[in-house]
């Protein structure tokens, strides 16, 4: 057996410079028959845990290390020769040496980061115990000294890495006959390794696997510079065997040995998944578990509840699991946050299974009791269960980031980050960035990657799938000798890490600083403190992730309730409202859910008019149900509900489980539940059985089937009525809807029910202030708000604040400033402020005359007049056609009131206003300016001039939206709102079309054959 080991190895890690996935890596050495490998991605340590994790369950030794840049003076400053920085391969020796690489490797992205991160020799004496340092043969500092004839310099830099690394340094030496640079270089290696005494040591980089893989790594690297097909030097960087390195090195053969000496002088094992949580402070001096107690029963008369044996009896067998877990300080730390946040009216709710413990529900981390909805706690935690707990906290979006700097004040700074996550090369992506790689236009990447059909939600596509799918596809990567190639290397760079960026929720608290357990780096867009390892690594490595969620409809009933608050002097308690308010049913029943939460969609309103629901419950189940597979029992379920003699069960036992919703298979626990009282399954194994329904694998689906008809069977059921049941259960459970998160998400769906139909004016006004930027959104929610006779008013100069406003004693809504297109958030706060300050604006000399800021400039002065902002000083014809006069008085106002002394800051200019006199607007003008500066029409529609004419239609488009599915001609009216043409795949021309009323919008598709006869038809505003 070869004593050769794998050092300097890539994975794709190395972001767009390697090609190998982890597993590949290890796959390769295990065939090799290597005892050990290492890993040195370029810069970081992302794939170290993953690494760690796949050498130990094939039996070889994982080598931690990483390939990183050197600074060619301070790290903290940058230099002009950064663009060319040297390399230093470092090895994690023990524990000592990994804990310094990850400080290593932070330091190097936080204080050392210009371009690419970078280490100096101060951050390398001072945390070089227990690391292991070569100098590699490709562009390592001394390499470099001794190609430019700087012996001397080059010994003298090797005596100052000595001195750091002791005998923990080593030089590299590669072989690359096919360089002749390469191997001239090699040789004064080998003669200063000889001159100072520093070992050498025989590697080879890999960046790929295979020697044919060479053009597909040259593809990555162009992706990563921008640059097109230039092929750069062909070295053979694949992964060789043993047997292949000792021949090339059979000269040096104490530099094969040392690596073998490197292996076994690594000693480094890790714990993993054993967590640790931050550290709390408790104020009653009492251990986490018995706080824990301590609140739970003061819980129980703060809910409102009994301190019967039922609540007791659930409180102590939760408490026992969690005490058996050790997570006392998770549910601690996520009370304290909670707590936080309602300190500061920042609205929050909780998602997913933890709604199912009374314990958090008497802490108040969840609003809903879980003895009332027969909600499971072994869904959240269970004693068989190896994963850690796992609490999403939703918060108002737009106070989110509140709660996360608060985390990091209390906890520590240095105790908690936002957790890293990979952009991976998807098919499409890597199809058309190959092609635009190797030279194509762009067109040429596009025409193929758009035959690559969309993966479903868990299931991406793949290259491959898409060519077993799409016969196109397959076609022309036979026929196409470009496309072939094309898609060849494409294959290869899929799935490759592309960059990082932020999980969209994920936060860590650590007990002790954060670089005792992850490396750290910035984001690289936002400038964030992140971990580099991802959600699975960092929790490997110790840490539990928190979630933390911004969820705009948290905001938007946040909103709602101050502003009820400011306009009627209504205090809304949102988290204890009446759950059997009539009105609220009413607008349900009624179909009217337009920005609801969750219920608002075609589909669900539909059903939602045939439910007519009446309690929270039924709104719960409405969540869960409307997805694929279980939506085909909402019409059982609701004929159940007003035929109570539908109601049935296979068994008996079934009556428990389902009685809440009439006897439907409703949530995943009802499969879950059925599973283990009827089929003996354990909850462990009712887990595995929901997972191998979602994953939908045949010979694991198989294997449960026989299990659970056997297991009913064992428990006295007839294996016909196991075999029915089985028929209920398969084709749900991979889309059931877990029944804590629906309880969850049925609860913030029946609040914002409540305000719009207490409140409807404040409701309405927060959606449209949460919506603000997105024009579709904003034309839907006004046309709601025409239904509900709330009339929507165009900016006003003397009414309008930044976001839409309530005027009128709460009867009518106005546009806000910052929605007027051109109009940025500076002037408009520059008009408000001095509003506020010196109260309404009397004229047209006024205004222009106080608001002398320079960001008022023509652009916005237009658009506040095509708007209406300004109707109340004159019409907007008169005002556009001395759009200029108005310009050079407000610029004269402005220097004259810059040349006063502060105290005359308010005397009016001495300059008169002479406005000549035009004709207002026509209708149809200003309709299109409100068009285009709002995004909707404000003062009409242009179809209110075909009134007479569209009597004739039946129905307007939301009535064919909410209405019965048909497969018949139907006739709509309305404008075209956009087109979007594109080519089928045998390049015909088609399009997508965008119609819309006075009541919303319907998107159509034009097929071929009618995009070619209509055409001339087919544009914006036709």
């Amino acid at each position: 057996m070869s004593d050769y080991v794998q050092i300097n190895t890539h994975s794709h890690y190395s972001f767009l410079r390697a090609l190998p996935k982890i597993k590949e890596l290890v796959a390769t050495a295990k065939k090799y028959n290597m005892k050990a490998l290492a890993l040195t991605d370029a810069g970081n340590l992302h794939g170290a845990i993953e690494f760690y994790k796949e050498c130990t369950k094939n039996d070889i030794k994982p080598i931690i290390g990483v390939h990183t840049y050197v600074a060619p003076g301070s790290r903290t400053t940058e230099h002009e020769r950064d663009h060319e920085l040297a390399r230093i391969i470092l090895l994690a020796k023990n524990e000592t040496g990994y804990k310094n690489l990850l400080k290593i490797v932070t330091d190097s992205y936080v204080t050392g980061f210009c371009e690419r991160p970078r280490v100096d020799l101060e951050l390398l004496k001072k945390h070089s115990e227990g690391v292991i340092a070569i100098l590699p043969t490709h562009i390592s500092e001394t390499s470099i000294l001794l190609e430019q004839g700087n012996k001397t310099e080059a010994a003298a830099l090797l005596a100052t890495y000595k001195e750091i690394f002791k005998e923990n340094l080593y030089l590299e030496i590669t072989h690359h006959p096919e360089q002749k640079e390469r191997a001239i270089l090699v040789e004064k290696i080998i003669a200063l390794s000889e001159a100072e005494n520093v070992p050498l040591v025989a590697n080879q980089e890999v960046y790929y696997l295979k020697p044919n893989q060479h053009e597909a790594r040259e593809v990555l690297m162009r992706i990563r510079e921008g640059r097109l097909a230039k092929k750069s030097a062909k070295l053979d960087l694949s992964f060789k065997k043993p047997k292949d390195i000792e021949k090339a090195f059979k000269k040096y053969p104490e530099a094969i040995a040392n690596t073998k000496k490197i292996a076994d002088s690594v000693n480094l094992t890790f714990e993993l998944g054993n967590w640790v949580f931050p550290d709390i402070k408790v104020e009653s001096g009492l251990s986490y578990q018995d706080e824990l107690i301590r609140l739970a029963y003061e819980g129980i008369p703060k809910r409102g509840l009994e301190k019967t044996d039922e609540v007791v009896d659930r409180i102590e067998y939760e408490l026992g699991i969690i005490k058996a877990k050790g997570y006392a300080p998770y549910f601690l730390v996520v009370g304290d946050l909670l707590d936080f946040a309602r300190s500061k009216g920042i609205l929050t709710t909780i998602r997913g299974s933890v709604a199912g413990s009374l314990v958090t529900y008497l802490l108040g981390i969840t609003n809903v009791d879980p003895l009332e909805y027969k909600l499971p706690f072994e869904r959240f935690l269970n004693p068989e269960r190896p994963s850690a707990p796992d609490i999403d906290m939703d918060f108002a979006d737009n106070r989110r980031d509140e709660v996360i700097a608060y985390t990091r004040e209390k906890y520590g700074e240095d105790h908690v980050a936002q957790i890293g996550t990979f952009g991976t090369m998807a098919a499409r992506a890597a199809v058309r960035d190959t092609a635009r790689a190797l030279g194509h236009a762009y067109m040429v990447g596009d025409r193929i990657a758009k035959l690559i059909p969309i993966g479903s939600q868990g299931f991406p596509m793949t290259i491959n799938t898409a060519l077993r799918m799409e016969p196109e596809l397959k076609k022309l990567y036979k026929g196409d000798e470009d496309v072939k190639e094309i898609i060849d290397l494409a294959k290869q760079v899929e799935g490759c890490a592309r960059q990082t960026g932020v999980h969209a929720a994920g936060v860590v608290i650590a007990p002790t600083p954060l670089i005792n357990w992850t490396p750290i780096q910035y984001d690289p867009k936002g400038g964030k403190l992140i971990t580099q390892y991802d959600m699975h690594s960092v929790e490997d490595a110790g840490l539990l992730k928190f979630d933390f969620l911004g969820i705009k409809n948290l905001a938007i009933l946040a909103d709602a309730v101050r502003m009820t608050k400011e306009e009627t002097g209504d205090i809304v308690d949102i988290e204890n409202i009446p759950l059997d308010d009539s009105k609220t049913f009413k607008l349900l029943a009624a179909g009217h859910t337009g920005g609801l939460f969750q219920i608002n969609s075609a589909g669900m309103t539909r059903y939602l008019k045939e439910l007519k629901p009446t309690n929270i419950h039924d709104i719960n189940a409405m969540v869960a149900l409307y997805r694929p597979g279980p939506m085909e029992s909402i019409p059982d379920y609701i004929e159940r509900k007003y035929n109570p003699k539908k109601i049935t069960y296979i068994d008996d036992r079934m009556k428990d489980i389902l009685s809440m919703s009439y006897g439907v298979i409703t949530y995943q626990d009802d499969v879950l539940l059925i599973s283990i009282h009827i089929a003996g399954y354990s909850w462990l194994e009712a887990d595995k059985l929901r997972k191998a329904m979602g994953k939908k694998i045949p010979a694991e689906m198989e294997k449960q089937h026989e299990k659970f008809l056997e297991g009913c069977v064992k428990n006295g059921l007839e294996v016909e009525k196991a075999k029915k049941i089985w028929e209920l259960i398969a084709p749900f459970a991979g889309y059931g809807f877990n029944k804590a998160h629906s309880a969850s998400y049925g609860r913030v769906a029946y609040q914002t029910a409540y305000m719009k139909a207490n409140y409807p004016v404040p409701y309405m006004t927060a959606l449209l202030t949460a919506d603000a930027g997105d024009i579709d959104k904003i034309s839907v929610i006004i046309a709601e708000c025409d239904r509900m006779g709330i009339p929507v008013l165009p900016p006003d100069i003397n009414e309008s604040n930044a976001d839409f406003t309530i005027v009128e004693n709460n009867t009518k809504i106005r546009f806000g400033l910052v929605s007027v297109k051109n109009f940025g958030v500076g002037v408009a706060e520059a008009i408000i402020e001095e509003r506020t300050k010196n109260g309404i604006f009397i004229s047209l000399v006024d205004f222009l005359s106080r608001v002398t800021s320079h960001a008022l400039n023509r652009r916005g002065l237009e658009s506040l007049i095509k708007t209406g902002a300004l109707d109340s000083f004159g019409t907007r014809g008169k005002l556009m056609k001395n759009l200029d006069h108005l310009i050079t008085f407000h610029r004269e106002a402005g220097a004259e009131a810059e040349a006063q002394d502060s105290l005359f800051g308010s005397l009016a200019p001495a300059h008169r206003l002479d406005l000549e006199e035009a004709p207002d607007a026509p209708t149809e003008e200003k309709l299109v300016w409100e068009k285009e500066l709002l995004g909707i029409y404000i003062s009409g529609h242009p179809l209110d001039q075909f009134e007479e004419k569209l009597k004739s239609v039946k129905r307007n488009i939301e009535q064919h939206i909410e209405g019965p599915k048909s497969t018949l001609p139907t006739v709509v009216a309305g404008m075209i709102e956009s087109v979007k043409p594109f080519l089928t795949k045998k390049g015909d021309k088609m399009a997508f079309v965008k119609i819309g009323d006075t009541s919303g919008f319907i998107e159509c598709v034009v097929f071929p054959e009618t995009f070619e006869r209509s055409n001339a038809l087919l544009f914006p505003s036709s």
